[in-house]
This record gives C-alpha cells, sequence and structure tokens, in this order.
C-alpha cells in the first residue's frame, strides 16, 4: 500500500488541536501578563523584560536537550507529555502569584514545558506523515497552531470584559484548555512502532552529527537567515502605534498577523508536496521584502496593515515548510537531534535580530529598522538562488 499520498492521519490532528489547545491557555496568559506584573504586581518594567528574556533562553537551551534524548530513547510521546504536562501545571501558578517570585517560577517551568516538547513534537509529526504529504501535515499542525495564537488575545479581551477586568479569573480559565490539551494527547496520539534497536547510542557523538547532511546544515543557515531577516513581532506593535492605532487596540496587530498566518499555513504546506522547496521560500522571502518595504515607507495605517497582512503571509509559506525540509534532510532516527539544533540557531539569530531592530529603532528609526529586515531579507534571497543555480548546473 502506498502512503505517500493520501489523507492526513487523525494523529497528526490530534497533534494540531493538541497545539491549538495549549496556544490558546498560554496566550491568554501572555497577553495579559505584562500588564498584570506592572499593575497588580508592581513588577518593574526592566524585571518584565529579565523574566521574558531568561524564560525564552530556557526554551531554546532544553530544546536541543529533549531533541536528543528522544533520538537516544527512542520514544517521543513520553516527552511531549511531560512537556505539554509541565505547560498545564504552570498555568495555575500563574492565577495563585502574589508577587514576582511565583510568576518567575511559573514562567520557567512553561518554557522549560515549551522546550521539552518542541522538537521531539516535530520529530513525532515527521515520523507519523507520509513523505508526500509531510508538507501538508507541518502546514496544518502551524496552522492550528496558529489558530490558538489567536484565538487566545481574542478570548482574553473578552474574558477581561465579562470578568471586570478581574486577571486572575481569566488565568483560572486558562487551565481549562491546557488540561484537555495533555489528554488529547494521552488518548489521540499514538506513537508509531519502531524495530528494536541495538544498543543505544549517543546521537551527538561525532560519527552521529556527521550523519546530518551538508543539506540539513544549508536548512539550518537559511532558517536562521529568515530569522534575522524577521525580528520579533513587537516591532509590529510599535509600528501599528505610530501609525494611528490606539493604544488600546494594539494586540489586534498579532491577531490580525495570526489570522492570515493560520489561513495560509496549510494551503502553502500541502503546495510544498508538489513545488521546489527553494522556489516557495524565495517567494516567502520577496512577500517579506515586501512587506518591510511598506512598513518602513507607510505612516498610515492602512498600508501598516497591508505590511503586517504580508508578514503573516510569510510565515504562512515558509514556516512550515522549513519544517518539513528538516525532516527531509535528517536521518529519521537523528530526527529529534536535527529539529532541536534548528530550533536552538533559529532562536540565537531571533535574539541577535530583536537586539538588533531595537538598536536601530532607537538610534534611527522605524523606517531604517525595516528597511535592515529587508536588507536581510534580499541577502538570503541572494544565496538562496546562487545555491539553486549552482544545483541547476552541477
Amino acid at each position: 500500500m502506498n502512503r505517500d499520498a493520501g489523507t492526513i492521519p487523525p494523529a497528526i490532528w490530534a497533534l494540531g488541536f493538541v497545539s491549538l489547545l495549549m496556544d490558546v491557555s498560554s496566550e491568554l496568559i501572555h497577553s495579559l501578563l505584562p500588564v498584570f506584573m506592572l499593575t497588580t504586581l508592581g513588577v518593574s518594567a526592566l524585571t518584565i523584560g529579565l523574566i521574558e528574556g531568561a524564560a525564552e533562553a530556557t526554551a531554546l537551551i532544553v530544546k536541543v536537550f529533549s531533541g536528543v534524548l528522544s533520538d537516544w530513547w527512542g520514544k517521543r510521546k513520553p516527552l511531549l507529555l511531560l512537556g505539554y504536562g509541565l505547560g498545564a501545571i504552570a498555568k495555575p501558578l500563574f492565577a495563585l502569584a502574589g508577587g514576582a517570585g511565583l510568576v518567575v517560577a511559573a514562567r520557567l517551568i512553561d518554557r522549560v514545558g515549551k522546550g521539552i516538547r518542541g522538537a521531539p513534537r516535530d520529530a513525532l509529526l515527521a515520523d507519523l506523515a507520509p513523505p508526500g504529504i509531510r508538507g501538508a501535515a507541518f502546514g496544518l499542525r502551524q496552522s492550528l497552531d496558529t489558530v490558538g495564537a489567536f484565538l487566545g488575545p481574542l478570548l482574553a479581551i473578552g474574558l477581561m470584559l465579562a470578568f471586570a477586568n478581574d486577571f486572575r479569573a481569566v488565568f483560572w480559565v486558562a487551565t481549562l484548555p491546557a488540561g484537555l490539551a495533555v489528554a488529547l494527547l494521552f488518548f489521540g496520539v499514538r506513537e508509531p512502532a519502531r524495530g528494536p534497536v541495538a544498543g543505544r547510542v549517543n546521537p551527538i557523538r561525532g560519527e552521529n552529527l556527521r550523519r546530518l547532511s551538508c543539506d540539513y546544515w544549508w536548512v539550518v543557515g537559511i532558517g536562521a537567515a529568515c530569522t534575522l531577516a524577521r525580528f520579533s513581532e513587537a516591532f509590529l506593535v510599535l509600528r501599528a502605534a505610530q501609525g494611528g492605532l490606539p493604544v488600546a487596540l494594539t494586540p489586534l496587530v498579532l491577531i490580525g498577523m495570526n489570522l492570515i498566518y493560520a489561513a495560509s499555513a496549510y494551503p502553502f504546506g500541502k503546495l510544498s508536496d508538489r513545488l521546489s522547496h527553494t522556489g516557495l521560500l524565495a517567494c516567502g522571502l520577496v512577500v517579506l521584502i515586501a512587506a518591510d518595504a511598506l512598513l518602513a515607507y507607510s505612516n498610515h495605517w492602512a498600508w501598516v496593515w497591508a505590511g503586517i497582512s504580508l508578514w503573516g503571509l510569510h510565515l504562512g509559506i515558509t514556516q512550515g515548510l522549513l519544517a518539513s525540509m528538516v525532516a527531509a534532510t535528517a536521518p529519521a532516527n537523528l530526527r529529534g537531534s536535527a529539529y532541536g539544533f534548528f530550533y536552538l540557531v533559529s532562536g540565537l539569530a531571533m535574539l541577535v535580530a530583536s537586539a538588533l531592530a531595537g538598536l536601530l529603532w532607537d538610534r534611527a528609526g522605524a523606517t531604517f529598522t525595516f528597511l535592515a529586515g529587508a536588507g536581510f531579507s534580499a541577502l538570503a534571497l541572494v544565496a538562496l538562488v546562487v545555491r539553486g543555480a549552482r544545483r541547476t548546473g552541477s
């Protein structure tokens, strides 16, 4: 039986809805957490920045080790249950927090959970997906994940109105989708059987790392280049505020961007199963250049929204595609490690890009910030074209 073409397996749908539910839970809290810390707990802006930085750095480091562990162990689902379980355990701590200490603990537990589940989840999805529909499978999961990313803030707005701005009541509600995510993972996802392995081998030993091909490291490099060109989405919010969007409505920026992202991720993932990966990546970079140009040169809110929409379209084109390319270029028993290294390099690139964007914003203004993003996009596009020409000519 040929499973290279056909419908997406139910376990992949289940993984997608697990991501959706946990993202709804997380964004219910994260969209309100900075204001909660500042106004209710009296935490300074500097402390908020340090908490967020430490949390994201923790997730980056853990991703590498969880991916390696899933390859060494030969199992993915137990690590997913641990990662999503920690995410669910962290949610009540936000509601109970009476000061910065418990918020720090909850944030770190939550990010450790995210780090643990990230690489094994994508490796499991690659294990479950027939090669002929792998792009569609990654696009579907990314799309459902992103639906959660805009449903969460929308629910937060509605619940804050319903509960008369009671942060803690909203945080308690966030525990429900987190618990459902863990239950769905436990009952709805079955890990595929593996053949017997003759002894466990350290995946990051030299001989194993050499099995990660030049094509794989090229995907890691181009993923990092895309991330350098696409800094933190916080700058989209700042640009929209400059364009005349009232401060109270600035969360709509991320909602709108994620709506485009969610709507485009699955169609483009499915398209990647039939078209050139290099060509689609190039298309995504062209879209990002157009987004940066609009955001750099327009102060009118309509053009700013057009730039934000193109930013979301770029994510829809490229993110599932890059995940699928990692699966295609890494050995099956090293996929967890491969995703761990990919996310680590991309995460470090995001830290550098966001720091550079902030420096340019302070020193030269928004226009130069987005022009720099367009410049990095153009360099990545040139690299893609040159490599494509070399491979065609070889």
